[in-house]
């Protein structure tokens, strides 16, 4: 079995549905979800504004690459299209693999260029860091500690200000 935390964007089209497909896409893989966030762009800041989650999700036959794979399976089906000219541009759907435990409970490290785990850049963004506290308020990032410092880091306090809960949208699984 492995346990994993999985980061849901949406900046285009109905934002919420996108976030609501993604959960439903889960299923009962869906152990716990985070209330939603209207967060600003990160990266490629000329692109409206995002919603972003976290999901805790396990299933006992997932390796890794499963979790890649289905995070790309749920973005194609919220219509992802991925554009090579904005790396960080606008999207209907991105999941993203932040990190994954084995079924010992130690991280899963990986370097493979296509799935680094934990996530490379997850210490870096606010919007990420801040629901995953909602769900887990001890978490630890494998390799950078826990979350709370790392949102109480300098570097990360005006992203951390910019966050807006909104808790009129709601993202519990029905799996």
């Amino acid at each position: 079995m492995t346990r994993a935390v999985l980061s849901i964007g949406s900046n285009l089209d109905d934002r919420y549905a996108n976030l609501r497909g993604a959960v439903d896409g889960l299923g009962e893989r869906v152990v716990l979800v985070s209330g939603a966030y209207e967060t600003p762009p990160w990266g490629d800041t000329e692109q409206p504004p995002y919603l972003n989650a976290v999901v805790l999700a396990v299933d006992p036959g997932a390796d890794p690459r499963a979790w890649l794979e289905r995070a790309r399976s749920l973005e194609s089906a919220a219509g992802r299209k991925r554009d090579p000219e904005r790396r960080f541009g606008p999207r209907t759907l991105d999941v993203d693999v932040i990190a994954v435990w084995a079924d010992d409970g130690e991280p899963v490290l990986s370097d493979d260029p296509e799935l680094i785990l934990p996530h490379p850049r997850a210490h870096e963004r606010a919007f990420v860091l801040k629901p995953w506290l909602d769900i887990q308020p001890y978490a630890q990032l494998p390799g950078h500690g826990w979350v709370t410092d790392l949102l109480n880091l300098p570097q990360l306090a005006a992203d951390a200000q910019a966050i807006t809960p909104r808790p009129d949208l709601t993202l519990e699984s029905d799996g």
